[in-house]
């Protein structure tokens, strides 16, 4: 890690059925899927039981980012996800 950066997560989570998709960032990714994953991210992924990890990327641009994942069309996404997840796995479970 180089002095001065700090390294993000920009991640996207869905619900089982993988029907909603949220992007989100984060400096600690295993301390906020624990929070979406016990209900104590309030907001969009609450209400729509959002927990399940199907992407993330390390950046430092973290604005840069996460404004691009989210100008992106739904077909895009998808097509992100599957490419680093193609069986669209919770990937949340950190060894």
């Amino acid at each position: 890690m180089s002095y001065g950066n700090k390294q993000y997560y920009v991640y996207i989570i869905t619900n089982k059925s993988n029907k909603i998709l949220y992007i989100g960032i984060t400096n600690n990714l295993r301390r906020r899927m624990y929070e979406h994953k016990n209900k104590l991210a309030e907001g969009f992924s609450m209400k729509y039981d959002l927990d399940k990890l199907v992407y993330y990327e390390m950046t430092e641009d973290v604005q840069s980012a996460e404004k691009q994942l989210k100008n992106w069309h739904r077909k895009w996404k998808l097509n992100l996800i599957s490419g680093f997840n193609p069986e669209w796995k919770d990937l949340s479970d950190f060894k």
